[in-house]
């Protein structure tokens, strides 16, 4: 009689598959089939400091994050390039500037505290679609210390997951002039 430890599960077989379908896969008897099932949230494809990865992306969020930002959530489908874009910039570039002038740079954090309300409710939306870990910390406290490199570490995730097909594009549009056309007469008949 053999053990329980020898026990293996039944084939799943998933809804779009026929059973006639299943059993054309080869099976080896011999090797018992043990999958990892994870139920818990899985590892991001990047890590919060590894913005050097994809430079253009780094370029951007660095230069104009506000862009990369709108990206973000247009992708999420939390808000359109625009709308996420002017909010994020009014947030963080105008509130940081008014902060700073009028408070002499003692209340610099306050706008780093509004920008990281605003934007850990997008990264917790990419974890849940996702699954992913609340890592290196909490949504949050990456926002507030490492907003930068936390967006671009998002459109790395993005982008990653998505596939190519579906991921946001940083490129801009290329305008091209037409080919210059000339007429000519017809011949004479």
């Amino acid at each position: 009689m053999k053990g329980q430890s020898s026990y293996v599960p039944p084939l799943y077989i998933p809804l779009g598959q026929s059973d006639s379908e299943a059993e054309i896969v080869n099976h080896n008897e011999d090797l018992p089939v043990r999958g990892h099932i994870s139920d818990g949230p899985t590892q991001w494809s990047s890590g919060i400091c590894a913005c050097c990865d994809d430079m253009q992306s780094c370029c951007v969020g660095l230069f104009c994050p506000c862009f990369l930002f709108g990206k973000n959530a247009e992708f999420l489908g939390s808000g359109t390039l625009m709308g996420s874009c002017m909010t994020h910039f009014i947030v963080w570039a105008l509130v940081n500037t008014v902060c700073c002038l009028l408070t002499e740079g003692i209340l610099l954090g306050l706008p780093g505290c509004f920008v990281a309300c605003y934007a850990c409710g997008y990264r917790r939306t990419l974890r849940s679609k996702y699954n992913l870990q609340e890592a290196p910390c909490g949504d949050f406290v990456t926002h507030f210390f490492c907003h930068l490199c936390a967006i671009c570490q998002e459109y790395r995730e993005i982008r990653e997951r998505s596939g190519a097909a579906n991921a946001p594009d940083l490129k801009l549009v290329v305008v091209t002039a037409p080919p210059v056309q000339t007429m000519e007469s017809a011949p004479n008949e």
